[in-house]
C-alpha cells in the first residue's frame, strides 16, 4: 500500500523545488533579453537560438535520460541534473562571448531533460491511482510557476546587477542539488529497476518514437508540443516586444509576469480540479487553447500597461490549465511505461520550445507583431487537432 500524499509532504516538497528550479532556469534569461542584445549587439534570432539550443539539447538527452531514470533509477539521475543546472547557471553569469552563452544553455537543456522525468517517475511510483492526478496537478504547477516566474525574478534581482539572476540560480540549484542527496530515497529497489530496465533494453529512441505515434498517447504528444511552441514564442518575444514597443524596464516586465504568474498557479492550485470535473479533460484543453489563441492577437492592438498586463494573465493561465491536463491523462494512460512516457513528453516539449523561440526570433526581426500572430495560427492548429481526440477512446485509456 502506497503512502497518502500527506504521509510524503517531504518528500513531495524536496521533487516539486527540483524541478521548479530547473523550469525556473529556462524563465531567467528573459528579461535581461535586451540588455544583452543591447551590450552584445545581438538580432532578434540570435536570441531566439540563445533559448532554442537550451531545448536542442534537452531534445536529444530526453530520450536517453527517460531510459536512464529506469536503469540506474530515479534519485541519480535527479540529482545529477541538479548540479549541472547549477554550472550551466554559473557558466552564463560568468560568459562574456556568445559561445560561451551557448555552452552554458546546452548543459542546462541536458540537466532539464534529466530532472523532468527523474521527478515525473519518482512521484509516479510513489502515488496511488487515485492520487496521482493530484501529484501530476502539483508538478504542473511547479513547472508552469519556474517557467512563468523565472522572467520575474530575474527581472527584479537584475536591478543589483545583469548577471546576478543567473549566480542566484546557481546557489539554489547546488543547494536543492545536497538537499537531495540527503532527503530522497530510491523509491524502486534493485530488483524493481532490474525488471524495468530490462524491459527498457529491448526498445531504442527510434521504437520509443515510434510507439508515441499510437493515437492513445499521440494527439496528446503534439498538443503538448503545441503548448510549448505557443507559451516558448509568446515568453521569449514578450520582452522584446515590451522593450521595443512600450520602452517596458525589466522591473516592469517583471511585473507583468510575477502577476500573471501567481494569478495563473492559484487559479490552477484551487479550480483545476473542479474544471476537469465540469468540463472533462478534452473540452478544458480544448478552451485554454482557442483562448490563448484569441489573446495573442489582441496581444499586437493593446498599448496600455494594464492591458498587457490583464491579457498576459490569462494567456499564462490559459497554458497553466492546459499542462496539468496533459500531462495527468499521459501519465494514467501510461501504466508501468511511466519512463517511457516521461521521456516521450519531454522530447514533444523540447521540439516545441526549440521550434518556437528560433521561430518567434526570426519573424521579430522581419515585423514585432508577427510571432504573435504565428502563435495564434499554431494553437489553432492544436485545437483543430484535438477535434479527431474521441471522446470513447479518452474514455476508454483512463479506464485502462
Amino acid at each position: 500500500m502506497k503512502k497518502t500524499i500527506k504521509e510524503q509532504k517531504s518528500v513531495l516538497m524536496i521533487l516539486l523545488s527540483n524541478i521548479f528550479i530547473a523550469f525556473l532556469g529556462i524563465g531567467l534569461v528573459i528579461p535581461v533579453m535586451p540588455s544583452f542584445m543591447n551590450i552584445m549587439h545581438l538580432s532578434g534570432k540570435t536570441m531566439g537560438y540563445l533559448v532554442a539550443v537550451f531545448a536542442v539539447a534537452q531534445l536529444l538527452i530526453s530520450p536517453l535520460a527517460g531510459r536512464w531514470v529506469d536503469l540506474y533509477g530515479r534519485k541519480k539521475i535527479i540529482i545529477i541534473g541538479l548540479f549541472l543546472f547549477g554550472v550551466s547557471e554559473l557558466i552564463f553569469g560568468l560568459g562574456t562571448s556568445v559561445s560561451i552563452l551557448y555552452i552554458s544553455r546546452i548543459l542546462g537543456g541536458i540537466s532539464a531533460a534529466f530532472v523532468m522525468p527523474g521527478v515525473t517517475a519518482y512521484v509516479a511510483d510513489i502515488t496511488s491511482i487515485q492520487e496521482r492526478p493530484k501529484a501530476m496537478g502539483y508538478i504542473s504547477a511547479a513547472i508552469s510557476t519556474g517557467f512563468i516566474i523565472g522572467p520575474g525574478i530575474g527581472g527584479f534581482i537584475a536591478e543589483y546587477g545583469i548577471r546576478m539572476p543567473f549566480f542566484f540560480a546557481a546557489g539554489i540549484a547546488f543547494l536543492a542539488c545536497i538537499s537531495s542527496i540527503f532527503i530522497l530515497k530510491e523509491p524502486l529497489t534493485k530488483e524493481q529497476l532490474a525488471e524495468i530496465s530490462a524491459n527498457t533494453q529491448k526498445t531504442s529512441f527510434i521504437s520509443d518514437l515510434k510507439k508515441s505515434l499510437n493515437p492513445l498517447y499521440f494527439i496528446a504528444f503534439i498538443i503538448v508540443f503545441v503548448l510549448a511552441f505557443g507559451l516558448s514564442t509568446y515568453e521569449t518575444v514578450f520582452s522584446l516586444f515590451s522593450d521595443h514597443k512600450f520602452g517596458f524596464t525589466p522591473k516592469d516586465i517583471a511585473v507583468i509576469i510575477t502577476i500573471s504568474s501567481i494569478f495563473g498557479v492559484v487559479v490552477q492550485v484551487f479550480m483545476f480540479g473542479k474544471m476537469v470535473d465540469i468540463l472533462g479533460e478534452k473540452k478544458l484543453i480544448q478552451l485554454c487553447l482557442i483562448t490563448g489563441a484569441i489573446l495573442a492577437v489582441v496581444s499586437t492592438v493593446i498599448s496600455s500597461f494594464l492591458a498587457v498586463l490583464v491579457v498576459t494573465c490569462f494567456i499564462f493561465l490559459a497554458f497553466d490549465l492546459l499542462r496539468p491536463a496533459l500531462t495527468t491523462f499521459l501519465s494514467k494512460a501510461a501504466g508501468k511505461e511511466q519512463g517511457f512516457v516521461a521521456g516521450m513528453n519531454s522530447t514533444y516539449t523540447s521540439l516545441g520550445n526549440i521550434v518556437g523561440p528560433a521561430t518567434g526570433g526570426i519573424l521579430f526581426d522581419v515585423n514585432i507583431h508577427y510571432p504573435y500572430l504565428f502563435a495564434c495560427i499554431i494553437l489553432i492548429i492544436g485545437f483543430s487537432i484535438t477535434v479527431m481526440w474521441k471522446e470513447k477512446q479518452l474514455a476508454e485509456s483512463l479506464v485502462e
